[in-house]
């Protein structure tokens, strides 16, 4: 995936604008959402290329990397015992399907573990990358109480994608909780295999009468 365009690099004459907390401005003339970011003292990025027009969403750049390579640092040196589970939804998914997913979500969540949703578009679905980013938000906002948007919606193609994790407590809680079990899991087989090996034979101390 191609490194997200910012500010003037992005060249293209329109786009979709989503406002700083997820909001839908609609599609505007890239100068005049450009004169939006520096007037809210904002940047202008483009996350979702691909689209047509592309999407572009105003947020602080500088402050949204500086997250981001924190969160992946943290990422990192959790990733041993942090497990990301998939969810896959369709567009027009109904009601019933949404929530068997939510709860699938929040299990996952509620476990310690990072969930990406995905967003497969199908034919002209493609052209309406609005509808994937406001289902995606949906989500997030109805599992909020157990994680946190890790990343926003990036499309790549046919496919928008979305990655949640556990609140932190939480998550470091199941990870140790995780750790212990297998270390239980280990000590157990050493026992098991230890009281299964044979005996050695003793020699006998002292002289016979």
């Amino acid at each position: 995936m191609s490194e997200q365009r910012i500010n003037g690099q992005i060249k293209v004459p329109k786009v979709l604008l989503v406002g700083p907390n997820g909001e839908q401005v609609g599609i505007v003339r890239v100068e005049d959402a450009l004169r939006l970011a520096q007037e809210a003292d904002l940047d202008l990025v483009e996350v979702a290329q691909g689209a047509n027009p592309p999407v572009a969403r105003l947020m602080d750049y500088g402050k949204f990397k500086y997250e981001a390579n924190m969160k992946a640092r943290e990422s990192r040196k959790n990733q041993a015992n942090t497990v990301q589970k998939e969810i896959r939804m369709g567009l027009k998914i109904d009601k019933h399907d949404y929530e068997t997913k939510r709860r699938n979500v929040e299990k996952f969540l509620n476990g310690g573990d990072k969930v990406k949703v995905m967003i497969r578009f199908r034919g002209r679905e493609q052209s309406r990358p609005e509808m994937g980013i406001k289902l995606l938000g949906r989500m997030a906002e109805d599992v909020a109480e157990l994680g946190f948007v890790e990343s926003h919606p990036r499309q790549d193609g046919r496919t928008m994608v979305m990655v949640l994790g556990p609140h932190k407590k939480k998550a470091q809680a199941m990870a140790e909780a995780r750790k212990r079990r297998t270390d239980a899991e280990k000590a157990e087989s050493n026992s098991s295999k230890q009281a299964e090996a044979p005996a050695e034979d003793v020699a006998p101390t002292g002289d016979e009468s």
